[in-house]
């Protein structure tokens, strides 16, 4: 047994909102690199609402393993006007016998999510007085597919 460990409770999580973002399509770079880029959507939530900018995108890699890694920056507005800066590294395992179904474009969103893992760390950063709280918080998020998109529902680790 390691005498160091102390009990620090469990980690509880708020809903910090949900975010939907609308993509372009997607550009292979090679090597399993490929980009796509932010086209909107749109956030909502207790306390933070908005939209995502057509800024930034996703520089993800799929892995042999059907792993995807995220390499996300968005910037959003809230509705008050503020710009976030929002980050977050993930990984999408998809299961070997899903990946088909994942793949098509026609059909991808209606996937259950409960199928495959879909996880992130969501970070941010602002210059705004009222959300200025975002800069300290770390978030961890649960990402399903949607029409013409992704989404995520996001929640801050208290």
């Amino acid at each position: 047994m390691i005498t160091r460990v102390k009990d620090v409770g469990e980690l509880r999580t708020e809903l910090l909102f949900d975010l939907v973002v609308d993509l372009h399509p997607r550009l292979d770079i090679g090597g399993g690199r490929v980009f796509f880029g932010a086209a909107g959507g749109a956030f909502e939530g207790p306390d933070l609402r908005g939209e995502v900018l057509p800024i930034g995108g996703d520089w993800a890699v799929f892995r042999p393993d059907g792993t995807m890694t995220l390499d996300v920056r968005l910037t959003l507005r809230t509705q008050d006007d503020a710009l976030l800066h929002m980050t977050y590294g993930g990984r999408w395992r998809i299961p070997a016998g899903l990946r088909a179904e994942v793949a098509d474009p026609a059909t991808r969103h209606l996937v259950d999510p409960a199928r495959y893992y879909f996880r992130t760390n969501p970070l941010f950063e602002t210059g705004s007085e009222r959300y200025s709280w975002l800069n300290d918080v770390v978030c961890a998020g649960s990402g399903y597919l949607v029409e013409d998109g992704i989404a995520y529902r996001v929640a801050r680790i208290l």
